[in-house]
């Protein structure tokens, strides 16, 4: 008896029924792993420290000729769930959309890879390997999802040759926008400390806010860049400044601020936090105000260059959506930072205007055409 195949919408919506906010697996991969099994894939969960991981691998271990997706399960919270004008967890079809949190971002690109690699190796099996990394970190710290994953990989000897991360990719038109590198990201938080005291004897105290505002827009002025060959310029944007005093009559001892700096490949994340350094230093000992600096580079930039499997995925997004798709740098950062250092990587997906939004939705036209091209793309590579 023939098996029908799997419905990416169908497994979109079981998944969005799964209430995996960050850090809860909410029985996504847990739908996800039994589904695979049934299919032939040998599984296993690599969870690390409260994050859950799934690893599933169809093929024989080793192989020269291994594909990989790599995804997540978690979403972001809701927001207030009264804004919802359908049920944030309830995977309602309707008006030619599929509604839900992860709905868009990116629940319904993992039951794409997930279908596509099922039907792919029961209608024909590979001389080769299809390996799927997915994890429920990815909208969290980052540190125990799909880097646990390599990590646990490189234990067990196993490996991908090729990467498809399965991120909404396209800004506005279905199939326009592969991205094939991303920049890098460092956040930066700057504690400037001085010495309290009274706001009508201001020569009596060391006021740190002048002091941080006055370097923080000396940064904010520098151009670090103007692009690369790949990337557009770097940039640096101040998020927040924090002092948390409820007296008008008072000069703070100390205040903060956060700025984050988006860097292209001219750029590492230890360069950038050379220089924040240097400057922080000099104003420091040119104010009396001590600047502490706390940085976290959350990833560096990469890049892959066009070659095989660029042509791949772009001659699949060509076919299945008649578009020619843009190979892009552009937007925020990916579990792709991580995936680069295993193995070359690229990142196709949906739409993403809706994603973390409320009333998040997928088109369901567009959840099919996803499969589509991640089927052509697994006919392509084990030709």
């Amino acid at each position: 008896m023939a098996i029908e195949p799997v419905c990416p919408v169908a497994l979109t919506a079981d998944l969005i029924r799964c209430p995996s906010v960050t850090p809860e697996e909410g029985g996504a991969l847990i739908l996800l792993e039994q589904l695979l099994c049934e299919a032939g894939f040998d599984c296993t969960r690599v969870d690390r420290a409260g994050t859950p991981n799934l690893f599933a691998r169809w093929g024989a271990k080793g192989h020269a000729r291994t594909f990989g997706f790599n995804g997540h399960t978690d979403v972001v919270p809701l927001g207030d769930p009264a804004d919802w004008t359908r049920a944030p967890f309830g995977g309602v079809v309707e008006a030619g959309r599929i509604w839900g949190r992860g709905a868009c971002d990116m629940k319904s690109g993992v039951a794409a890879f997930v279908a596509a690699a099922v039907d792919f190796v029961r209608a024909t099996p590979p001389d080769g390997a299809v390996i799927l990394a997915i994890t429920g970190d990815e909208e969290g710290p980052g540190k125990d999802g799909t880097v646990a994953l390599l990590d646990w990989m490189a234990t067990k000897g196993e490996a991908m040759s090729v990467c498809l991360v399965g991120e909404p990719t396209c800004p506005e038109t279905m199939g326009e926008m592969i991205k094939i590198g991303r920049r890098g990201s460092m956040t930066v938080t700057v504690t400037a400390t001085g010495v309290q005291g009274h706001a009508a004897y201001p020569h009596r105290a060391k006021n740190p806010l002048p002091v941080l505002v006055r370097f923080l827009d000396r940064l904010a002025q520098q151009k670090l860049d103007q692009g690369s060959a790949h990337f557009d310029p770097s940039t640096l944007a101040l998020t927040t400044i924090d002092v948390g005093n409820p007296a008008t009559n008072v000069i703070p001892a100390r205040a903060r601020a956060v700025f984050n700096i988006r860097f292209n490949d001219l750029h590492s994340g230890a360069s950038l936090t050379d220089w924040v350094t240097r400057e922080a230093s000099e104003v420091s000992k040119n104010s009396g105000v001590t600047l502490d600096l706390d940085v976290n580079i959350s990833g560096e930039s990469f890049f892959t260059p066009p070659g095989p499997l660029v042509d791949l995925v772009a001659q699949a997004v060509e076919s299945e959506c008649g578009v020619a798709p843009v190979l892009s740098t552009s937007g925020g950062t990916s579990d792709a930072r991580f995936v680069k250092d295993h193995c070359p990587v690229v990142e196709f997906g949906l739409v993403g205007t809706s994603m973390h939004q409320v009333d998040e939705y997928a088109e369901i036209a567009h959840i099919h055409t996803l499969k589509a091209v991640y089927s052509r793309i697994l006919r392509g590579y084990f030709v």
